[in-house]
C-alpha cells in the first residue's frame, strides 16, 4: 500500500481524489494549502504527492521545490489548470516528475499514479555511449559533459539524453520513448515527453552558447517522435 499527500484546496476536487485513491487500496493524507502540506512532509515520508499548483497560501511552483528537497525519494506529480509549455517546464524545473492538467480523469490519473509508483530505476542501457561531437554521455555515472563542463540535469532529462545517444541518427517512436523512459504501460497524454524535449534543448542550447560547442540536434519528427542528429565533422 503507497502513502500519498494529495495538496489541493478544492473541497469537491479533494474529496474525489481522497475517495478514489483510497478506493484504489493506497493510504491517503489530504492538506488545503502549501504550508500545511509542507508541514506534513516534514514529518512523514510519502512514496507520491499530488500537487495543485493553484492553492490559495503559496505558489505551488515553491511549495514543489520544498516538498523535493523534504521528499527527495518521493514522486511529485502536479495537478495545474496552466497549460502553457512553459508554466508546465517551470514545475518540472522546480521538482515535480510529471503533471496533469485539470480537470483531471480519474482513470488517467489511477494509470499515472501505478506507472510511477511501479518505477524500478532508470531504464536506459548503462553500455558506454560515445562522444558525439562535444557531447559526452556516461550512463555509468550519469552525468553529462559538453566540452568537459558538466550539464546539469533532472532524472527524466538524463534517462530521455542517454535513450537518444544510444542510438544517435536513428528515430525514436514516442511510444517508444515513453515505454524506456516513462513506463511502458503508460496511460494518457504523451505531453510530459514534448516539454522535457524542451527542457533538454534549452540546457544543452545555453552550455553551448557559452562553450561553442558542436553537440547533435534533438530533432523533431513530426506524427513519430524523435532524433538525435549526429553533427557534422568540424
Amino acid at each position: 500500500m503507497a502513502v500519498l499527500l494529495v495538496v489541493e484546496d478544492d473541497r469537491t476536487i479533494g474529496e474525489v481524489l481522497e475517495s478514489s485513491l483510497r478506493a484504489h487500496g493506497h493510504e491517503v493524507v489530504w492538506e488545503r494549502s502549501g504550508l500545511h502540506a509542507l508541514r506534513r512532509a516534514a514529518a512523514a515520508e510519502f512514496d507520491l504527492v499530488l500537487l495543485d499548483l493553484g492553492l490559495p497560501d503559496l505558489d505551488g511552483v515553491e511549495v514543489c521545490r520544498r516538498l523535493r528537497r523534504e521528499q527527495p525519494g518521493a514522486v511529485v506529480v502536479m495537478l495545474t489548470a496552466r497549460t502553457t509549455e512553459m508554466d508546465v517546464v517551470v514545475g518540472l524545473e522546480a521538482g515535480a516528475d510529471d503533471y496533469l492538467t485539470k480537470p483531471v480523469r480519474l482513470t488517467e490519473l489511477h494509470a499515472r499514479v501505478r506507472a510511477h509508483l511501479r518505477r524500478g530505476g532508470p531504464k536506459p542501457s548503462v553500455a558506454p555511449t560515445p562522444p558525439l561531437g562535444d557531447l559526452l554521455v556516461d550512463p555509468v555515472s550519469r552525468r553529462v559533459t559538453i566540452a568537459g563542463r558538466e550539464l546539469r540535469l533532472r532524472a527524466k532529462e538524463f534517462d530521455l539524453l542517454a535513450r537518444l545517444a544510444a542510438e544517435p541518427d536513428v528515430a525514436v517512436g514516442r511510444e517508444t520513448l515513453m515505454a524506456d523512459v516513462w513506463d511502458e504501460h503508460w496511460f494518457g497524454s504523451t505531453k510530459t515527453l514534448d516539454v522535457h524535449v524542451a527542457a533538454l534543448r534549452r540546457k544543452i542550447a545555453e552550455l553551448v552558447e557559452a562553450t561553442g560547442a558542436v553537440v547533435p540536434r534533438i530533432v523533431t519528427l513530426r506524427g513519430h517522435g524523435y532524433r538525435l542528429e549526429i553533427p557534422a565533422a568540424r
